[in-house]
């Protein structure tokens, strides 16, 4: 027998059973969920917020990699998943979380086979942020948690907001990465007060920023995200150019893991209290030479 027969055999052996298995499932939408698995980093950190005691089974691998989960220690205690649709069907869900990037094969299969699975865009902005918590709240019937996440994470922007930085900043990253307007961290610079001068250089969403560019726009702070990579790697060449380090001792840099602004969450607001923080600390030491 042919991989492919036995494939369409698994496959039409899966559907009949995850009908069989989902069909309860479905008719409870509106109750809460009782076993969910989230495939998608930025779902699987809401997930562990706002999920109750025993309600989330599984959230993806990256969340227990610290480098890119602020909540790595809490993801050990779930089981791992790799986003593969067999994996997901044994684990019996009745609730899939996943992000609208999430591998489109996986989703469709799972949607095919009767599982119930929500998508979540990526936020760009603080009211994307609050979307996706009252969202994830309602559909684990957890919106009293949500409320709770809604109130801090507000009550850290009215803080902001109340004694706002000034100042120019520049986010470079690995491979001369930056972010502009309709970036999460570009929402997250605005919401400081600073102003982020990839914007006045046409750099919208993701892109890359010239080292002579950088250097010609003069900012007053540099943003770098990790740089402590656990072997030599090319895309962190960018730092080690004599260009860039005689430049890196003419200005304030500060280093924000990029942990806290990949997704948005109340923890978003560490780094802007990292960035205002240093540009605080910059303006402070300006003053007293």
């Amino acid at each position: 027998m042919t991989q492919r027969r036995v494939l369409r055999r698994w496959l039409g052996a899966a559907c009949a059973a995850a009908l069989a298995v989902c069909a309860p499932a479905l008719a409870r939408a509106e109750t809460a969920p009782a076993r969910v698995v989230s495939m998608n980093l930025c779902t699987d950190q809401l997930a562990m917020l706002i999920a109750d005691k025993d309600q989330l089974h599984s959230v993806s691998y990256l969340a227990a990699d610290p480098g890119a989960s602020v909540l790595a220690a809490r993801a050990r205690a779930y089981v791992a998943n790799h986003g593969l649709a067999e994996e997901i069907f044994l684990m019996r869900p009745d609730l899939v979380i996943a992000g609208t990037y999430t591998t489109r094969t996986t989703v469709a299969l799972l949607r095919r086979l009767g599982f119930r699975v929500e998508e979540f865009a990526p936020e760009t902005g603080f009211d994307d942020v609050r979307q996706n918590i009252a969202r994830m709240g309602a559909i684990l019937n957890r919106q009293e948690r949500a409320a709770m996440l809604l109130a801090d994470l507000n009550a850290g922007l009215v803080a902001l907001a109340a004694s706002p930085a000034q100042g120019s900043v520049a986010v470079y990253s690995s491979n001369s990465y930056t972010v502009g307007p309709g970036s999460l961290a570009d929402a997250v610079i605005a919401e400081t007060g600073l102003d982020n001068i990839a914007a006045s250089l046409g750099i919208f969403g993701a892109g890359r920023l010239p080292l002579e560019s950088l250097i010609a726009a003069d900012p007053d702070l540099v943003v770098t995200g990790a740089r402590r990579f656990d072997s030599p790697a090319l895309a962190q060449e960018n730092f080690r150019h004599p260009a860039f380090r005689a430049f890196a001792h003419q200005v304030a840099e500060v280093e924000i893991p990029d942990k806290y602004w990949l997704c948005g969450a109340p923890f978003t607001l560490i780094a802007a209290r990292i960035l205002k923080q240093a540009m605080d600390d910059r303006q402070r030491a300006a003053r007293n030479e």
